[in-house]
């Protein structure tokens, strides 16, 4: 059975001069948080973006990809932690996400060899759902076994 999560979103006034709201509909964990197209070009604290929203979304999504696919190893970690950098700038096609970063920081104390850490957190950058869908963006991956 499918889940569906459903999000909303209101604006008003121009490109440069409106401003919105968004609303996590589905978890109410937030209403009516402000965002605006000033904040994606000059990076304006309190006010969110598509970006930073999208970020959240992939870094939570790697980390419990992550998870997944340690335990179907036999590997409990002891904590994942994950940053998404997501870019958003002009290009010749105009406006675009052009790149997403990931920061990831496990600790893992039943995984010595980096290198099997390494192989397992680029299989979780190719098949976690949020990167499956964001084929058309590059992703890049720094992870680090603490």
């Amino acid at each position: 059975m499918a889940n569906i999560s459903t999000a909303s979103a209101h604006w008003e006034g121009g490109l440069e001069d409106g401003l919105g709201t968004i609303s996590a509909e589905s978890s109410q964990l937030f209403t009516d948080a402000p965002y605006n197209f000033k904040a994606r070009a000059e990076s304006q604290v309190h006010i969110t973006t598509p970006e930073e929203l999208l970020g959240a979304a992939h870094a939570a999504c790697f980390s419990m990809a992550f998870s997944l696919v340690l335990g179907t190893k036999g590997i409990k970690p002891e904590s994942i932690d994950t940053t998404a950098e997501v870019t958003f700038a002009a290009t010749a096609d105009g406006p675009a996400i052009t790149g997403i970063h990931l920061i990831n920081h496990s600790k893992i104390s039943a995984l010595s060899s980096n290198d099997k850490f390494q192989e397992i957190a680029q299989i979780v950058k190719e098949n976690c759902p949020v990167s499956k869908v964001l084929t058309g963006v590059t992703i890049t991956l720094d992870a680090t076994l603490d």
